[in-house]
């Protein structure tokens, strides 16, 4: 059996999620290296003793990369089952992680709250992926 036949049409949606968070990476990870030339911050020093606008830049990437693979393994359970839900709480979970940035970016970290509301999404598909868990175990 072919993968096109064992996934629901409307998972296409949750790969242009998938491809939505490669992009809202991209656009930290190219954030950081902006900032290390202009604070210069040479690689592979983290964090600066001096400029804690750069140290700011670099926790609001450091940050989505450490919880990101967590986020990826439940976007995808979830998407196995309700893989419209998984995109909408998926884009809404990225789209926070840009918020997220834009208010850590200023400098101030308890701007970075901006962005709080992607735990909607984030535990939004932790929620369907025990769902999905339960099912399987035939509980639900």
């Amino acid at each position: 059996m072919e993968i096109l036949e064992l996934l629901p049409s409307s998972f296409g949606y949750v790969i242009f999620t998938y491809f939505y968070s490669w992009i809202m990476l991209s656009y930290l990870g190219v954030k950081v290296g902006a900032a290390r030339k202009k604070y210069d911050v040479k690689y592979p020093t983290m964090y600066s003793d001096k400029e804690q606008v750069f140290n700011c830049i670099q926790r609001a990437h450091q940050n989505t990369l450490e919880v990101y693979p967590q986020w990826l393994v439940f976007q995808t359970i979830a998407a196995l089952v309700y893989p419209t839900s998984a995109a909408v709480l998926g884009a809404i979970w990225v789209t926070s992680r840009f918020s997220y940035a834009w208010g850590y970016y200023t400098g101030d970290p308890a701007k970075r709250m901006k962005g709080a509301y992607g735990y909607i999404g984030y535990f939004g598909v932790i929620i369907l992926s025990i769902a999905v868990a339960l099912q399987l175990l035939g509980v639900l």
